[in-house]
């Protein structure tokens, strides 16, 4: 998979690809992550790719120009020669969810595009694809925004991982909270781990993983876990566990 980014800033991007599990999938070829900056297609002497509202009002916006021709060099260079999926990443953007992240990852190539200052020109709205959020706060600039979408699809492309099942069963793959994990040591400050993990009882293990799952959904994102449709096994399971607690 190739993932181009149209940003100001490239070493942002540059320095946090350069380690850990991206840098070990950009050595062995499996993602290509790469840069371009609207600068380059600056046409004045001060390299300008910012200017006045028009209307008036406070702060600088990102003109067109630059960014459509970053796009499009992006498309003319790629080696496919295929046009890049465009996602502008933006405030008013959808918000980004782990289904949207799965539908990413199947993309042969995609180019995400960071605003600065108040935002982008609003006809560069009508050349990208889609608009995405990663939440409902403003940060300086889409840089964030960039690094979280290439953290959370470059996961899920084969072979990034070192094995692929450890990304199974984490928060929102199904449309719930993980499970709480525990590792050594077996006591902590007091804390024991629950007796069950201890058992060896590999199916006890899995029921006891996918009620606390349940539970915790549900106390901390009611909202998911109206949306989550139970089997009616696992409704059983989470009666049974209530019943005992009360015991």
């Amino acid at each position: 998979m190739r993932i181009n980014v149209v940003t100001l800033f490239p070493e942002l991007i540059a320095g946090w690809v350069q380690s850990g599990i991206l840098k070990r999938a950009r050595d062995s070829g499996i993602i290509a992550i790469t840069c371009l900056s609207p600068r380059e297609y600056a046409t004045d002497i001060h390299r300008s790719v910012d200017d006045a509202p028009y209307g008036g009002g406070g702060g600088m916006v990102m003109m067109p120009g630059p960014i459509a021709q970053a796009m499009d060099e992006i498309d003319k260079s790629g080696e496919s020669r295929q046009r890049a999926h465009r996602i502008l990443l933006t405030p008013q953007g959808v918000p980004l969810n782990q289904t949207k992240v799965a539908e990413l990852a199947k993309l042969p190539v995609i180019t995400l595009v960071c605003g600065r200052y108040q935002g982008v020109d609003e006809r560069v709205r009508r050349l990208v694809d889609e608009e995405i959020s990663i939440g409902d706060f403003v940060v300086n600039g889409g840089e964030i925004a960039a690094i979280s979408v290439i953290e959370a699809v470059s996961r899920l492309i084969p072979g990034v991982l070192g094995n692929q099942d450890s990304c199974c069963g984490e928060s929102h793959t199904d449309g719930l909270l993980e499970y709480p994990q525990y590792t050594r040591p077996q006591r902590f400050r007091g804390m024991d781990v629950p007796s069950i993990l201890l058992s060896g009882n590999h199916e006890q293990i899995s029921k006891w993983r996918r009620i606390q799952a349940l539970k915790r959904t549900r106390e901390r994102r009611p909202d998911l876990f109206e949306r989550y449709r139970q089997t009616e096994e696992e409704s059983r399971w989470l009666r049974e566990s209530e019943r005992d607690e009360e015991k």
